[in-house]
């Protein structure tokens, strides 16, 4: 079995996307399944590399890119790529939203091949682009053989994939947890420098579809035994600073800037509860969910109509779902598990049960592959 993984970009280039391909490639590989990725680069450069491991190795083909439009990388270059290598392959499983490898499978050649699509997200922002963008989209959801959506919420909810519900399967992403470790000596420092706190954290980019705005505010709700610390940057940084100052909040919220990597699982273990305050379905999953639950903490997240959040964090079994854009509904949920030490429990013991159950990389490609020996 040969299979192609077709997207927008691939790491170094950062992005939920970029990260569920990697982890996909690299765990088939690992398994025996030859899997090599076409992608966009992200600068004006053709690049092709040989990924080798100890015991395997892929090709990654990075065509050039003239920019972006629209959040697409245009690079017609990867139209040509693929029309020369696709007889080498037996499954194309195309990660979408791509309009430009959605444009460079419609102008190959599949003659028989399979096809998987792999769908992380409607097309949200870009409205009046997609009235021109739909046929192409129909096209390929008509063609594809499967279609994996990462909840089955979202099979339900989502106005593109419902004409098309019969050949889609839900298989949620999973996680590596071993690139989550914490470090005992940090997480030592971290509890002693909020001692006494209750620890709330969150993380993502600051723009306005992950609502802090809203999770800032919910801290005029709650007493000084709790302190808000949310990681990441973006450009809403100055606005939500402005509300930190409006409300004085300096002592009950603190913005950590953009936290490496290798900090992440400290502020997951130090953390009593985790929250993502999201108010749209441009947040489609919410990986961090998935990530804080594999260290066994309680999550307060949001009720999206067609997102998958409120299926990943099952509402009084891992935590709690409020209506977006509440304060005062994030810092009573917020509350309410913290102040009740059974229903705390209960929800830590069921966050890390659901993870080791649901969203191990495990059990995705796992999941992937029996969709692949089906074709």
């Amino acid at each position: 079995m040969k299979v192609l993984q077709l997207g927008k970009f691939y790491p170094p280039d950062v992005g939920g996307i970029e990260s569920a391909i990697y982890e996909i490639t690299e765990e088939l590989n690992r398994r025996g399944v030859k899997c090599d990725v076409l992608c966009s680069n992200s600068e004006r450069e053709y690049k092709e590399k040989v990924i080798k491991r100890e015991t395997y190795q892929y090709k990654v083909i990075r065509t050039k890119s003239y920019g972006k439009i629209l959040s697409t990388s245009v690079t017609p270059q990867m139209i040509f790529k693929l029309r020369e290598i696709i007889s080498k392959y037996d499954i194309i499983h195309l990660h979408h939203p791509d309009p430009m490898a959605n444009l460079a499978l419609f102008l190959s050649k599949l003659n028989g091949k399979k096809l998987v699509v792999h769908w992380h997200s409607n097309i949200i922002r870009q409205r009046f682009s997609l009235m021109f963008y739909k046929p192409l989209l129909n096209w390929v959801l008509k063609r594809a053989d499967v279609t994996i959506a990462t909840s089955p919420k979202y099979i339900e909810e989502s106005e593109q994939l419902s004409p098309f519900k019969e050949k889609c399967v839900a298989i949620p992403r999973g996680i590596r947890k071993d690139k989550l470790c914490s470090n005992p000596k940090a997480v030592s420092i971290l509890r002693e420098k909020y001692k006494g706190k209750k620890i709330i954290f969150s993380l993502g980019r600051f723009i306005a579809y992950k609502g802090f705005e809203y999770l800032i505010e919910s801290a005029r709700y709650l007493s000084s035994d709790y302190i808000i610390l949310i990681g990441g940057d973006g450009p809403l940084r100055s606005r939500y600073e402005e509300i930190i100052r409006e409300y004085d909040l300096f002592n009950k919220v603190k913005l950590l800037g953009r936290l490496p990597q290798n900090m992440l699982g400290n502020y997951y273990d130090v953390c009593d509860i985790f929250c993502l305050p999201s108010i749209s379905k441009n947040e489609a999953f919410g990986l961090v969910i998935v990530e804080v639950m594999s260290f066994g903490k309680p999550v307060v997240a949001t009720n999206i109509k067609g997102s998958g959040v409120n299926w990943v964090n099952q509402e009084g079994v891992t935590g709690l779902n409020v209506e977006p854009k509440n304060p005062k509904a994030l810092a009573q949920a917020i509350e309410f598990i913290c102040s009740n030490i059974e229903i705390y429990k209960k929800f830590s013991e069921n966050a890390l049960k659901r993870f080791n159950e649901e969203f191990t990389i495990d059990k995705e490609v796992s999941r992937i592959i029996e969709v692949y020996k089906s074709l």
